[in-house]
């Protein structure tokens, strides 16, 4: 298997360690949005696990939330959920709390634990992809898988109607 990139690498490893092996894959185009994930690997949009990173407003942590790619994501339903307001969290934040650029944000393997969410819209697809790190990687796994990995909590984020 060729060389991952580092950050790609923490994430194949992270993988490992739940017992699911080969998983990443590298791509040659950019996965940075969910619509080149998706076109990139040929699948539905819905497909794609987006981690988006949040920070409150009062105490400013992060939480991140796990979206179906067709999805947007009502930050006052997140509020609802946690009991605080959120909102999106800028780049040096996101950087900072995972260890991760946005467009390469992962669900697991980030510098320190966060809360997570996970869009119920995921459960609908037998198998998802979700950001390996980079840009250019990404990685195949289930909804149950991922809700294990995460230890997230799945709910309704999504925008009423979108």
């Amino acid at each position: 298997m060729a060389d991952l990139n580092p950050k790609s690498q923490k994430i194949r490893e992270s993988l490992e360690s739940f017992g699911l092996e080969g998983r990443v894959l590298e791509l040659p185009q950019t996965a940075r949005t969910a619509a080149d994930a998706a076109r990139a690997l040929g699948c539905q949009l819905g497909q794609i696990a987006k981690s988006i990173v949040f920070k409150t407003k009062i105490i400013g942590r992060p939480v991140l939330v796990i979206a179906s790619g067709s999805n947007r994501i009502d930050e006052e339903k997140i509020a609802r959920v946690i009991g605080e307001g959120v909102e999106k969290a800028e780049a040096d934040f996101v950087l900072e709390k995972t260890g991760y650029v946005i467009g390469g944000v992962p669900p697991l393997g980030h510098r320190e634990k966060i809360q997570t969410l996970i869009d119920e819209d995921l459960g609908q697809y037998e198998e998802i992809w979700a950001a390996a790190g980079t840009s250019h990687a990404v990685f195949k796994l289930t909804p149950s898988e991922l809700t294990r990995m995460t230890q997230g909590e799945t709910r309704e984020v999504k925008v009423s109607g979108a």
